[in-house]
């Protein structure tokens, strides 16, 4: 066993000692191509104008086009649309089926609430009619709400 705080060496490959210099890390991370290197020559970049003196030739830069990469991950941005509760008002939402802002159109239909509200009134003896006064009361009905651009069924709040 060996005293603590002394640490020994692993066998195997050796570790660097230095980071890699600046041109080894630029020359193997690249991704943009390196313009060509001016060719020696007789030409010295001036060109003769018409009185025989030499000017040089106006600078032109293009900008590098980047190299494709075949392990390249394409991005796919999905957007969740939180549950909306629906109730007996019109709501402000984004239509799913047409993907515009709209308020809700409602839609009154009988439901539980208004069939058991037909047969208590019933049971109470209100035969000669009266009984079907919850089919025109709102309130005990139940409720479709509707996009007016599409006119697409968004949900149905249930009474019951």
């Amino acid at each position: 066993m060996s005293a603590p705080g002394l640490y020994q060496a692993a066998a195997g490959p050796s570790v660097p000692t230095a980071p890699p210099s600046y041109e080894e890390t630029v020359a193997t991370n690249s991704y943009f191509p390196t313009p060509p290197a001016p060719v020696p020559g007789p030409t010295t970049g001036l060109v003769h104008g018409p009185d025989g003196k030499g000017m040089n030739p106006p600078a032109y830069y293009t900008q590098p086009v980047p190299v494709p990469n075949a392990n390249a991950i394409a991005v796919q941005t999905v957007y969740v649309q939180q549950p909306v509760s629906f109730f007996d008002r019109p709501i402000q939402m984004c239509c799913p089926s047409c993907n515009k802002m709209i308020v809700t159109q409602l839609s009154y239909n009988a439901g539980a609430l208004t069939w058991l509200s037909c047969g208590s009134l019933c049971l109470l003896g209100c035969i000669a009619g009266c009984c079907f006064i919850p089919f025109c009361v709102d309130a005990l009905q139940d409720v479709d709400h509707y996009c007016p651009n599409c006119k697409a069924l968004l949900g149905t709040y249930k009474r019951l």
